[in-house]
């Protein structure tokens, strides 16, 4: 399956407008997934070029510059739009079609669109409402037969008549038919999209947005709400209910992780993702595939009854036999090698994987997602387990001592990222235990917690659920966002 995306821009439409008509396409999408609306930056002018710059770079104003119309002074090269970063960092087929000079024309600093690997430029006769619409029929003629027959991993289309329209016959009946228009144009798109040879075999993401509204006698640039709330509607892979805020910065960083991109930390995007499928998930063992943590907290009960279970729970049996010695005075590599065999004997008897674990390995192989199993118990305590489990289930496996460290540091899931050939930032981690979602977060993960014995609260890139039972596709697109 490959994962493609189609930005399609509405210049200029008022939510409140849109909500009133109807619009059958953008229903359909907001009704497979969220409309919801966008308040424009308080930095940000309520101009088209300073907002558009904003959805397709992921950037805010301060960073990419484009502070008007007139684009001179920009920073679109430090921070380029999607459909470039795409072409240029990883070679994808991207398409730009558009008829607003600025995006496409080396003109009053432009363009904003850099280097897409293929653009459609159609300029309107003449800046008027109705030569725009003859022009958005244009390019959605020619965005429509591109992306119905060849191989673009991301495209953006942009409409630009009902923006125009407003401008010159205000917000009334005339605008309201230009945005319908618009609607039945983002339907040929969409078409065209399901008309592919190979949509089948493809996963693709539709963001539809406007970069900002519009004064009731149509006109922009000032701060009232009609003029600064835009809004975005988002249907595909992973994506459900709407997150609480969305922003123009979301937009572009969505875009890429929907065309198969996860964004590298140095473009200091200021975007985050709203549903991005994991390029691998790192499941923890002992407690959160398997019903080991209460075998290991007998196990360990047995030697130390009154022991604070948050100093062993995640941790190696050499983490735990240390600890143990503060206690008891006993020698730490007797206590290690008692722990072992009593822990690996009980595991071979009575281990079982907990509600949902298989559900949730079965939907990972159903959906090409590799699984890694990073654990902090021996490799024999290990393979054990992979006995109940299943080892074809896992592309990789990483065992305690097999790491320079092991959990809480970083080492396993560092190890687990680089054997499966992914960034780990990429990556979601399942763990149960606090120390596991130490490990995993130092490591730059998502994570996805379900709590066995040890409270663990949310957090920025972090997801608490109760169990594994029930976790789905969008559980794991949308997991630690």
């Amino acid at each position: 399956m490959q994962d493609r995306v189609l930005v399609v821009g509405i210049d200029g439409v008022r939510l409140d407008v849109l909500r009133r008509l109807s619009t059958p396409h953008l229903d359909a999408l907001a009704a497979d997934g969220f409309l919801t609306p966008i308040e424009v930056d308080a930095d940000t002018p309520t101009m088209s070029g300073p907002c558009w710059a904003t959805v397709v770079t992921g950037v805010t104003v301060v960073k990419h510059g484009v502070w008007s119309n007139n684009f001179i002074g920009h920073r679109l090269d430090t921070f380029p739009d999607f459909t470039t970063r795409l072409a240029e960092k990883d070679g994808r087929h991207t398409l730009v079609a558009a008829g607003w000079q600025p995006l496409m024309q080396v003109r009053s600093g432009g363009p904003l669109f850099r280097a897409p690997s293929r653009s459609v430029y159609i300029a309107p006769a003449e800046d008027t409402p109705e030569a725009w619409e003859e022009c958005d029929e244009q390019i959605t003629a020619a965005a429509a037969r591109v992306l119905a027959e060849e191989d673009v991993a991301a495209s953006f289309v942009y409409l630009g008549a009902p923006d125009e329209t407003a401008h010159y016959r205000g917000c009334g009946e005339e605008y309201e038919t230009s945005v319908r228009r618009a609607d039945t144009r983002l339907g040929t798109l969409l078409t065209a999209v399901r008309s592919r040879p190979s949509y089948a075999d493809e996963r693709w993401t539709f963001l539809v947005v406007t970069d900002h509204g519009h004064a009731d006698a149509g006109g922009h640039g000032g701060r009232t709400p009609e003029e600064r709330t835009a809004w975005l509607a988002a249907a595909g892979p992973g994506i459900g209910a709407a997150p609480p805020v969305v922003r123009h910065t979301d937009v572009a960083v969505q875009a890429l992780v929907s065309a198969g991109r996860h964004p590298d930390r140095h473009w200091s995007l200021d975007g985050r993702p709203f549903a991005a499928r994991p390029h691998a998930v790192l499941l923890d063992m002992d407690g959160t595939l398997v019903d080991t943590e209460s075998l290991w907290l007998r196990t360990v009960r047995q030697t130390a009854p009154d022991i604070d279970v948050t100093h062993v729970l995640g941790r190696s049996v050499g983490d735990t036999a240390a600890h143990l010695h503060t206690l008891t005075g006993a020698d730490p590599r007797t206590l290690a090698a008692d722990l072992e065999a009593r822990f690996l004997a009980v595991v071979r008897e009575e281990a079982a994987p907990l509600p949902g674990a298989l559900d949730l390995l079965d939907l990972l192989a159903e959906s090409g997602i590799p699984a890694a199993l990073v654990s902090a118990s021996s490799r024999p305590v290990v393979d054990a387990v992979l006995e109940v489990l299943g080892a074809h289930r896992f592309r990789t496996t990483v065992a305690e001592g097999e790491t320079p460290r092991t959990k809480p540091a970083s080492d396993p899931h560092l190890a687990a990222a680089r054997a499966l050939g992914v960034e780990a930032a990429a990556c979601l981690a399942v763990e149960d235990s606090p120390a596991g979602v130490r490990a995993a977060e130092a490591a730059g993960c998502r994570v996805l917690a379900v709590p066995s014995y040890a409270a663990i609260e949310p957090a920025p890139r972090r997801t608490v659920l109760p169990e594994l039972k029930g976790i789905g596709r969008r559980e794991l697109w949308t997991a630690g966002l």
